[in-house]
Formats: C-alpha cells, sequence, structure tokens
C-alpha cells in the first residue's frame, strides 16, 4: 500500500469515529508535504505500517502502554497543583499497547529528520545515543518528573524563553474565528466543567493547531474571570491509529490511562471527558517547539532529557521497568541509530511520493 492509499484508507476510518474538517484536512495534507519532520509528525498511521516490516527485530520487544507519536516536538511545560513549572510530554492521542522501542526509535527518527533539515545540529548517532543514554538511566532509577524549580535550571531557561508573552499569547486568542454551526453538548459541558467557575459567560472558538491531530475538531472557550482572559479547549478523540493498522489492538482510547500510570505531575487541567481531551491554554503551558530554542548549545543535554522523560512513562511498573531493562542489556551497540536511520530513510521515500501525488 503506498503512501496516498494508505493516508486515504487511514483518514476514512479516523471518519468512522469522530467528525473530520475537511478544511483543516486539507491544510494538514499541505502541510505534510512541507518537510520530512512534518511528515512524520503528521503520519503516526504510517509510521506503524513501516515499523512492521523495518523493525520486525524490534516488534519481539517488552509490550508496554506507550506514547506512540512520539517526536522532539512532543514535549512542553505545563503547571501542576502547587502552582510549580513541569516539562515532559504533552500529547498521547495515540497511547496504545506497543513494544517500548517504538517510542524510542520515533524519538531518535525524528531526531534524524530534524537535523537533516538543519534544526538540529547533532550528528544522527550523537542523538540517539544521548536519547538511549538518558532513558536507560532515569529507568533504572525508576522515574522521576522534571519540575524546573530548584533543579534542572538550564531545561527551565529553555522553557522561559519559550514562554509565549501573555499579551501577544491572549492577542492571538482573541483572533480566533468563532464557531459557526452546532457545537457538540458533550464539548460544550467538557469546556464547562473546566472553566474556573460555573456560569461564566464565554465564546467558542475554532483554533487550528498540531498535524498529527489536524482535521479533528478543536474547540476553545474564551472567558473573562476576575481582571484577565481564561481559555479551555476541548479536542475530539478517537481510538489509537494501531487499532486501525491491526484490529487486534485496544480499541479503547488510553490517554486517561497512560497518564494515570506514568511517573509525572500531572497537569490538573488536563482530563478525559467522554470522547474529549479537555485542557487549560495559557502562556505557561504550551509546547515547546525546535525553532524557539535559538541555539545548538545544550541539543545533547535536552535529548538526553527527552530520552529520561520517555523513561517516566514506560516505568509505570516494577514488572514492566524489569523487563525492559532486561530485554535492553541483550541490544548490542547501536541499534537505536541504525533502527531510526532506517525508519528515516522510509519516511523520507514516502514524504518525496507525497509531494509528487
Amino acid at each position: 500500500m503506498n503512501i496516498v492509499k494508505a493516508t486515504r484508507k487511514y483518514e476514512e476510518w479516523l471518519g468512522q469515529h469522530l467528525q473530520i474538517l475537511e478544511k483543516d484536512l486539507q491544510l494538514k495534507h499541505e502541510r505534510m508535504a512541507q518537510s520530512g519532520f512534518s511528515f512524520l509528525r503528521a503520519t503516526f498511521y504510517r509510521w506503524l505500517q513501516l515499523w512492521e516490516d523495518v523493525c520486525a527485530d524490534l516488534q519481539k520487544a517488552p509490550l508496554i502502554l506507550s506514547v506512540g507519536d512520539l517526536h522532539v516536538e512532543n514535549f512542553g511545560t505545563w503547571r501542576d497543583t502547587d502552582g510549580r513549572l513541569v516539562w515532559g510530554i504533552n500529547d498521547f492521542d495515540e497511547a496504545c499497547l506497543y513494544p517500548y522501542t517504538l517510542d524510542l526509535v520515533r524519538l531518535a527518527a525524528s531526531a534524524v529528520l530534524a537535523a537533516r533539515e538543519s534544526r538540529l545540529t547533532m550528528k544522527p548517532d550523537e542523538a540517539a545515543d544521548a536519547i538511549a543514554v538518558g532513558y536507560q538511566k532515569r529507568l533504572q532509577q525508576g522515574g522521576r518528573p522534571f519540575v524546573l524549580e530548584e533543579e534542572h535550571t538550564w531545561l527551565r531557561a529553555i522553557a522561559e524563553s519559550k514562554l509565549r508573552d501573555p499579551v501577544v499569547f491572549w492577542q492571538k486568542m482573541e483572533r480566533l474565528p468563532a464557531i459557526r454551526g452546532e457545537v457538540p453538548e458533550s464539548a460544550r459541558e467538557a469546556l464547562e466543567h473546566l472553566l474556573p467557575e460555573p456560569g461564566i459567560e464565554y465564546r467558542l472558538t475554532h483554533r487550528i493547531a498540531g498535524l498529527g491531530s489536524l482535521g479533528r475538531v478543536r474547540i476553545v472557550a474564551i472567558a473573562e474571570w476576575k481582571g484577565g482572559l481564561v481559555a479551555r479547549e476541548a479536542k475530539a478523540l478517537a481510538p489509537s491509529a494501531a487499532h486501525w493498522a491491526d484490529a487486534h489492538a485496544p480499541r479503547e482510547i488510553l490517554y486517561g490511562a497512560i497518564l494515570r500510570r506514568s511517573v509525572r505531575c500531572p497537569d490538573p487541567y488536563v482530563q478525559l471527558r467522554g470522547h474529549w481531551i479537555v485542557r487549560r491554554l495559557s502562556p505557561h503551558c504550551s509546547r515547546i517547539e525546535l525553532d524557539a530554542l535559538g541555539t545548538a548549545r545544550g541539543e545533547c543535554r535536552l535529548l538526553e532529557a527527552m530520552g529520561q522523560e520517555t523513561a517516566n512513562i514506560h516505568a509505570g511498573t516494577e514488572e514492566k521497568r524489569r523487563a525492559i531493562l532486561k530485554d535492553l542489556r541483550t541490544r548490542k551497540a547501536g541499534w537505536l541509530v541504525k533502527a531510526a536511520e532506517a525508519m528515516a530513510e522510509k519516511l523520507d521515500k514516502d514524504w518525496r511520493a507525497w509531494k509528487e501525488r
């Protein structure tokens, strides 16, 4: 099955589970053609097809509840219940049961593609080694969240450089177009549940964001409360693409399950309500893009931290943690960069075919 047919089949399947916004989906198709890195972010469904052929030997690794759609821009910041700034993985739309190796290879492959586009300066083997070192180190420790207070000052500096200026952020929010047509009552209820208090007047807007989820309904409620603006977003969820690729994979949405099982300082404003994931939008709750780093300094340290945070997600149970460490000891040196480069080559071929479709 080529990339064009795979995309059509996946989108037909997805349309059976949620409403598709055709205009947003067309924008996704355009952005898929912009770069190999963007293509990777937008096509997890295709990754699963390629993975079975390219990384068949890694399929035998221990199965765990994993992120799935992991890449170097799936990291951001939030505030925990004590108001502390926390950094970590911030999107689990594709959470499902995969070999633990899938998350690591996808994260490393995204770094390879980013380096090819000069968005990272590291060599592929350096990037993969940093991820692997961080992952194994944190897994051996049993996991530990990244609270950016008295520790991780270097990471806090990166995060704070990206924290959007409140004036600019709220101007952008206020420019979001009003929702046209009916709003699902389930989405309205989910948003109202997360607002600061009952009875607040709010307006509903449409937001375009992400790549993998572009085309799904995103509804933002914006309200003025206690002298300032607040915003809450509801995003439609569907079963993981793993269920499309393999009907035997779990059909249930596992977003909430992976959050509960991870070693993590939870974001109290991220909640699963029905088939909606609801969260707070604010200048301090945002994804960190590679373009925002502004310097090559510290790339190795940052990728090592990404490996550590991936271990935080995988270290949910003692049994699985020990099984992964045992499997890692059987892996030959360089296994991760070898797999990441092989997947990157396949994705690059698909990307070029997509551009020429």
